[in-house]
């Protein structure tokens, strides 16, 4: 009889610690949406505040004001300035290059020199400003690097490889270049002029940059301009 007892007391206490909410629990209210529908916006501020300022001057609340956003806005979707910074970032390579439709001149100089265009100019002065913001950051955050580079550096980077590799395809230049060094020449000369000499990056540089740099590099000698 005791045992009995026991077994029905066993019985009765594994029911009272199951979990009331598998039947009469009524589910948490989930939180309102957010609304992205801002957030290129937000972004695009952020990037412009990011220029004007670098990354240690610029705060949320510049943001907000520059997107005409409120503060709070910002804090729901973004917990950090270097989370914001990151997005605004990434946000930037989100546009795919269309590698087909790079020039075809059928020299490597004119392709070269036929991508420069005025809003490619100004397009990389901006970034390169953008660079120049983030660089008191980028050696603390490796995901900032990462994402300045492939937002800022590699689009470039991968133009020169796509139209070098047609170059080496016709024969215009040897097999044996080293074209992902050779693709960074430009990028990076630009680099060092706007944040080391503080110096425009305009198209009679970059031509002087194709012509005594990196076409002599590639292994095609100068010829009369």
């Amino acid at each position: 009889m005791g045992d009995k007892k026991e077994r029905e007391f066993g019985a009765m206490t594994q029911i009272d610690l199951t979990p009331e909410a598998d039947e009469t629990a009524v589910p948490s209210k989930l939180g309102r949406k957010r609304d992205h529908t801002r957030d290129p916006e937000i972004l695009e501020a952020a990037l412009e505040v990011l220029a004007e300022t670098g990354y240690e001057g610029m705060t949320i609340d510049m943001v907000a004001a520059r997107a005409k956003a409120g503060k709070a806005t910002l804090y729901r979707r973004w917990a950090s300035k270097n989370e914001l910074v990151i997005d605004a970032v990434a946000c930037m390579k989100s546009a795919s290059l269309d590698l087909n439709a790079l020039p075809d001149t059928g020299t490597l100089r004119g392709d070269l020199i036929a991508m420069i265009k005025p809003h490619s100019i100004q397009d990389s002065e901006r970034k390169l400003q953008i660079m120049a913001g983030l660089t008191s950051m980028l050696a603390k955050a490796p995901e900032l690097a990462s994402a300045a580079n492939e937002a800022i550096v590699e689009p470039r980077a991968s133009a020169n490889r796509f139209l070098m590799r047609r170059a080496m395809e016709r024969g215009e230049i040897s097999s044996d270049i080293d074209v992902d060094a050779l693709a960074l020449i430009s990028p990076s000369m630009a680099a060092y002029r706007t944040l080391i000499l503080r110096k425009p990056v305009d198209r009679e540089f970059l031509i002087s940059m194709i012509d005594n740099v990196v076409l002599p590099a590639a292994g095609i000698a100068a010829t009369a301009k």
